[in-house]
C-alpha cells in the first residue's frame, strides 16, 4: 500500500517546526540589524550570520532583501500588537488610560521603531522598497488606530475623536524620533500625563 509511514509523519512535523524556528530567527535577526547598522549595514548575509542559518536557508525563506526586511519590520509589529492587547486582557477602562497612553507610547521606542526608521529612509530612495513599505506602512498604521481605539474606549463617531486618538499615535511617533539621540524618558512621561488628561476630557466630555 502506497500510504504515508509513521515515521516519515513523525520526521515531517519537526522539519516544518524548524523550518518555522528559522523563519522566525532570521525575523528578529533582520529587525536587531537594521536597528544597530541601518539599511546599508544589514544585507542577508549578515542577517542569516546573526540568525545561525546559512545564506542559502535566509533566501529560501525570504529570496530578496526588501521580502526579508519587510516581513521582519511586519511580523515584530505584529508581535508587538498582541503583547500591547495582553497588556489589558479584559480592555482597560477611564482609570487605565494612562497606562493606555504610555503602552502606545512605548511602541514607537526600543528596536523595532528603530528599525522601522530605517526602511523609511532606505524607501525614500530604494524604488522596489518603496511601494512595499508605504503598504507595510499603511497596515500597521491601520491596526495601531484599532488597537488605540479598543483599549482607550474610544467612540469615533464623535466629533474630535478620530482625530484625537490619530494625533496620539502621531505623537507618540514623534516622542519615539526624539529618544533616538538622547535619554527622552522625563520629558516623554510629563507629555504622556498630560496627553491622558486631554483624551479624559475628550473621550468623557
Amino acid at each position: 500500500m502506497g500510504g504515508v509511514s509513521t515515521a516519515d509523519r513523525a520526521e515531517r512535523v519537526p522539519k516544518q517546526d524548524r523550518s518555522r524556528l528559522t523563519r522566525q530567527r532570521l525575523l528578529e535577526a533582520a529587525v536587531a540589524c537594521l536597528a544597530e547598522h541601518g539599511w546599508a549595514g544589514s544585507t542577508v548575509s549578515v542577517v542569516a550570520e546573526r540568525a545561525g542559518v546559512s545564506r542559502g536557508a535566509a533566501q529560501h525563506h525570504f529570496p530578496t532583501r526588501e521580502d526579508l526586511f519587510t516581513a521582519a519590520v511586519e511580523y515584530v509589529a505584529e508581535e508587538r500588537s498582541t503583547a500591547l492587547r495582553a497588556l489589558f486582557p479584559e480592555g482597560a477602562g477611564a482609570a487605565d488610560r494612562h497606562a493606555v497612553v504610555a503602552a502606545l507610547v512605548d511602541l514607537y521606542t526600543g528596536p523595532l521603531f528603530r528599525a522601522a526608521l530605517h526602511l523609511w529612509v532606505a524607501a525614500t530612495n530604494e524604488e522596489q522598497l518603496r511601494a512595499r513599505v508605504t503598504e507595510l506602512e499603511t497596515r500597521v498604521g491601520r491596526e495601531s488606530h484599532r488597537i488605540a481605539v479598543d483599549l482607550l474606549g474610544a467612540d469615533e463617531t464623535r466629533p474630535g475623536v478620530r482625530e484625537t486618538v490619530q494625533g496620539l499615535l502621531d505623537m507618540a511617533r514623534g516622542l519615539g524620533l526624539a529618544n533616538l539621540l538622547t535619554d527622552d524618558s522625563a520629558r516623554r512621561a510629563r507629555v504622556v500625563e498630560q496627553w491622558a488628561r486631554l483624551l479624559d476630557d475628550v473621550l468623557d466630555g
